[in-house]
């Protein structure tokens, strides 16, 4: 159990006064028992709370301005923005998949060129020279024809 500091509990005695204004509201209720577990409330729950707070017709003024200085003290934290995932990081190159196509229609079992379909099929770079020696068995098996 956290060790309460020594001095003025404010927000202990925000969270009383809402407790005895409205003692069925859970959501004071629970932000008690965090409190007195862990010592402290986030910013959005103080937050809350003072939205609370302000409900309540005998609540000093002084008590709602220590806590509204309170919450401008703390950091607003922000989530980071969910990176924009492209369609696809790479995007297939059109030449490479012709000439692929083009090659294994005339030799269907020719091994480097389905190793590079593989390549191409699961969207991984496919290299300058990997494109050239696409480009020389095209050749070659042109001039075979």
């Amino acid at each position: 159990m956290y060790q309460k500091k020594s001095g003025i509990d404010i927000i202990g005695k925000i969270l009383d006064a809402c407790y005895t204004y409205n003692p069925n509201a859970l959501f004071v209720m629970s932000l008690m028992h965090q409190y007195e577990e862990r010592g402290s409330l986030s910013k959005k729950q103080l937050e809350g709370l003072l939205s609370k707070a302000k409900k309540v017709k005998d609540m000093p003024q002084n008590w709602l301005g220590t806590l509204e200085a309170i919450i401008l003290k703390m950091p607003t934290r922000y989530k980071s923005e969910e990176p924009i995932v492209a369609a696809s990081v790479y995007e297939k190159g059109a030449e490479a998949g012709k000439l692929i196509e083009s090659i294994l229609s005339k030799y269907p079992e020719h091994k480097r060129v389905l190793y590079l379909q593989l390549k191409y099929n699961n969207r991984e770079q496919i290299s300058q020279d990997e494109i050239n020696e696409l480009k020389r068995f095209y050749k070659a098996l042109k001039i075979n024809d």
